[in-house]
């Protein structure tokens, strides 16, 4: 009260002698006007439609109340109260026997004006003394009032006082949400911060990481500042420019232009907007950044109100501005605002005739305003167009606030007697103090208000559009949505954009502004941060082998699926090629047509020694026991096949153990060959008893007993951990090799040593028996045999073990084709040349006398 009293005290020695007092607010002839209709409760008004410069006091000269204009009065502001009220009052079913009221004062965004407006609301007499009743009492009811964040903490202040609940509509500071301070302060519209996620989801739509913030130097200001920066800093927005304009208050305007000038490439600004000083932020960075060429910015504003007065009548240029970005919470479309002057004809029309004095009287009264009072029956009302247009604009608060709080009075009533008898009316009537448990009701927000509700945390909060405020060189606006934030329904933000509704600039050709430290990572590249410099300025490097990255400045680079592997770009995961030795591949057609040839030959080696069965040199090298080794031979060829084409569980399970047992089979006769020569050269010695063991019966154990061991160690893998196809998804990259997994790898290895065990000890009984006398000494056969045999596979294990995938797979079939032809060779072939081509060699003399000889 004493900063009342401190404000008022020039104008104190009038009020109390009821004297004219001179606070008469003169604007080019224009007295202050107090708009007033009488009722049973009265909605009172402290509106903020015109923006002006007040001059300052000194302390040389009466102090002045005159101002300067700084623009075009919002007039239809007052006209959205006034046509609210109406629609009230002929709604029977709201408020019925109730009549509303209203007072409405222009405050000019000043704290004297506004005290000076809520002193002549509170007081029912001649002269502005509050408490002091004067016979009767004041019968307001509620304020609503959109002065400003400061001047709405004195209202606050005052109202408070006397319980009277205050409606604001206006984007106030966040002081107020605290009920300890302020319990009867009520807030229509969210607070700013409500804006922050969607400015980081537009930020990051466009690509924006470089920007500056822009803030008055006032308390709000300074809250946006330390508030904004964190969160824009959790998102990856770099904040390089946080400039706070000096002097907004006064006529010096002071502005640091080091930053711009460090940091070029910043292109966006995030502006914190007061209603008061809307375009002087902007005006000051324009002209400074102007005189040093650096033209051409986006400004994302913090204005949700309606700024298309304040552009059109602005100095801004529209050649030396991309784009002004704001987000707004009256959905409604509207086209360009060319034409404001018949529409300003129109309110003027409409105010002289509705109302017993015009805005243009100088007539006072003992308290400084110019009471115009509602007539009783006005018989003009403002065209449809017009009135819709004055709706359409963000004046819209106010007529949602107007309904609201009558429909929060006509709950308080519902909830008392349902009698309402017209005498006993007096007695009835609420009083302020009585409405505020229904204005803290979330139904008082939810009911009326469009899009702007209580989330689940109790904060106010509302649906916004995305809009670009466009100025051309003609001075008319067009506000254009091109994008929406929706919260309602969804725990996150559900931003669109429609990049394509933007009007930009024709002298930027329609490409979009940057605002980057450095250009974007391509996909394939990962981010790193340069040491020393803010996170948005990095380099791009490739991504590590083996992971890719999908997205422009990407901060890691992820893996790809097993199933799949980097391109060559490394910005995507393809499918791995699935391999396995096949049958159409030049490796599978070699190998197949060699295991052909090869069983072919075997085969006619075997025909030619089942034709000449019953020559000498046939039945001198065990008949029998070639057949074996030539049908074991034959089956080693055909085996080859089971390693050739995609592996499959059958195959796999068989292809190992098949060759372990046919190649036991197979050195297995070789060395019953072997020993066989060996017993057969000391028989023919004198009285030496091995004839004995000559015959059938001991090829066929040696045979059929290492032959045994073999299938006990298949049979015994098969049992334990048998083979089985799998994929080899890491051994190649970019490849799926499709093998047979070996299972046991112990008894796989104990098969091929097995295997060379028996070659060992074949390969040594031959080695020693190559010198022994005979026509046809097959020993010397054997030990070539054996040798190639031995080569092969002693060769095989490290080549085997150093390969991977279908090569491994090749290694063996080569082997095995390979280790089989030179059986096959080495043994068959001298005794097939012979039979076909030297068949006087192949004769019972011929051998017994090469016998004799040698004995």
């Amino acid at each position: 009260m004493a900063l009342v009293l401190l404000l008022l005290l020039p104008y104190a020695g009038c009020v109390i002698q009821k004297t004219r007092c001179p606070l008469t607010l003169k604007r080019d002839g224009i007295d202050s006007a107090n708009y007033y209709r009488p009722g049973d409760h009265l909605i009172s008004g402290v509106i903020s439609a015109t923006n002006t410069l007040f001059r300052a006091h000194s302390f040389n000269s009466t102090p002045s109340t005159s101002f300067l204009w700084k623009g075009t009065t919002k007039y239809w502001q007052l006209l959205s109260f006034v046509f609210s009220i109406q629609e009230i009052n002929r709604n029977p079913k709201l408020l019925p026997n109730i009549t509303l009221g209203y007072s409405i004062h222009e405050n000019f965004f000043d704290g004297r004006v506004t005290y000076d407006a809520l002193l002549d609301l509170l007081s029912p007499g001649q002269a502005n003394i509050p408490n002091y009743n004067c016979g009767r009492q004041t019968n307001v009811f509620t304020v609503l009032e959109g002065a400003g964040s400061q001047n709405s903490i004195w209202i606050s202040t005052l109202l408070g006082t006397y319980k009277i609940p205050q409606v604001s509509y206006a984007f106030v500071s966040n002081v107020l949400n605290d009920k300890k301070q302020y319990p009867f302060f009520y807030r229509m519209v969210p607070k700013e911060e409500a804006q922050y996620p969607g400015i980081v989801k537009l930020l990051h739509h466009f690509r924006w990481t470089l920007i500056g913030l822009i803030a008055p130097d006032t308390d709000d200001g300074e809250r946006f500042m330390k508030t904004l920066t964190p969160v824009l800093t959790r998102s990856d927005v770099c904040v390089v420019i946080s400039l706070t304009i000096q002097g907004l208050n006064t006529n010096t305007i002071r502005t640091d232009l080091f930053p711009f000038l460090k940091w070029k490439q910043v292109h966006v600004f995030v502006y914190y907007a007061e209603m008061t000083y809307f375009l002087d932020g902007m005006l000051t960075v324009q002209n400074a950044l102007e005189m040093k060429s650096l033209v051409g910015k986006i400004w994302i504003t913090t204005a949700m109100w309606d700024v298309s007065l304040e552009l059109m009548y602005s100095g801004l240029s529209s050649q030396q501005i991309h784009g002004i970005f704001s987000f707004f919470i009256e959905t409604n479309e509207r086209t360009k605002y060319d034409d404001f002057e018949p529409f300003f004809f129109a309110i003027k029309q409409f105010w002289d005739k509705a109302f017993r004095c015009s805005y243009l009287k100088d007539a006072l009264s003992v308290k400084g305003w110019t009471r115009c009072r509602e007539r009783e029956k006005p018989e003009v009302l403002l065209p449809q167009d017009d009135l819709q247009r004055s709706l359409s604009l963000d004046c819209h608060r106010i007529y949602n606030a107007v309904q609201t709080m009558a429909h929060a009075l006509n709950a308080a009533y519902s909830s008392r007697s349902k009698q309402r008898v017209r005498e006993r009316l007096e007695a009835q009537r609420l009083q302020p103090w009585q409405l505020h448990p229904f204005l803290g009701n979330s139904q008082f927000y939810n009911a009326s208000m469009d899009l702007v509700y209580l989330d689940e945390n109790g904060e106010l909060v509302a649906d916004l559009d995305i809009v670009n405020w466009v100025v051309f060189p003609n001075r008319s606006v067009l506000r254009v949505k091109f994008g929406s934030i929706d919260r309602q329904g969804s725990p996150d933000l559900k931003c669109t954009i429609d990049q394509e509704a933007i009007v930009w600039p024709k002298w930027l050709n329609q490409t979009l502004p940057t605002s980057r430290c450095v250009g974007s990572c391509e996909p394939g590249f990962v981010k790193v941060i340069q040491e020393g410099k803010p996170i948005c300025c990095y380099d791009c490097i490739p991504c590590a082998k083996g992971t890719i990255s999908t997205q422009e400045d990407a901060e890691h680079c992820t893996k790809c699926l097993e199933d799949h592997h980097p391109n060559k770009a490394q910005y995507k995961c393809v499918p791995k090629i699935t391999i396995f030795l096949a049958y159409g591949e030049y490796l599978g057609i070699l190998l197949t047509s060699f295991a052909l040839l090869l069983s072919l030959t075997t085969v006619i080696v075997l025909g030619i020694f089942i034709k000449y069965l019953d020559t000498p040199l046939v039945k001198a090298n065990n008949r029998d026991l070639s057949y074996i080794l030539l049908v074991s031979l034959l089956l080693s060829f055909l085996s080859s096949f089971l390693f050739i084409g995609q592996p499959r569980k059958m195959t796999c399970f068989l292809r190992q153990t098949v060759f372990s047992i046919i190649f036991s089979v197979a050195v297995s006769s070789v060395l019953a060959k072997t020993i066989t020569v060996v017993l057969a050269f000391l028989a023919t010695k004198p009285g030496n008893r091995m004839r004995r063991w000559l015959g059938k019966s001991l090829a066929n154990s040696i045979v059929i007993s290492c032959s045994t061991v073999q299938v006990a160690i298949c049979t015994l893998w098969l049992g334990l951990s048998p083979p089985f196809p799998e994929s080899d998804l890491h051994s190649h990259a970019g490849e799926i090799v499709l093998q047979c997994n070996e299972g046991s790898i112990a008894l796989f290895y104990s098969s091929l040593c097995y295997m060379g065990f028996l070659a060992a000890i074949c390969f040594t009984v031959a080695f020693l028996a190559r010198k022994l006398p005979g026509a046809f000494n097959e020993a010397k056969l054997i030990t070539f045999s054996m040798l190639v045999f031995c080569s092969v596979w002693v060769s095989f294990v490290p080549t085997y073990l150093s390969t991977k995938g279908k090569y491994m797979v090749a290694v063996q079939v080569f082997s095995m084709l390979a280790s089989s032809a030179g059986l096959l060779g080495c043994i068959f072939f001298p005794k097939c040349y012979i039979i076909l081509h030297r068949p006087d060699l192949n004769t019972k003399e011929h051998l017994t006398t090469k016998t004799k000889e040698g004995t």
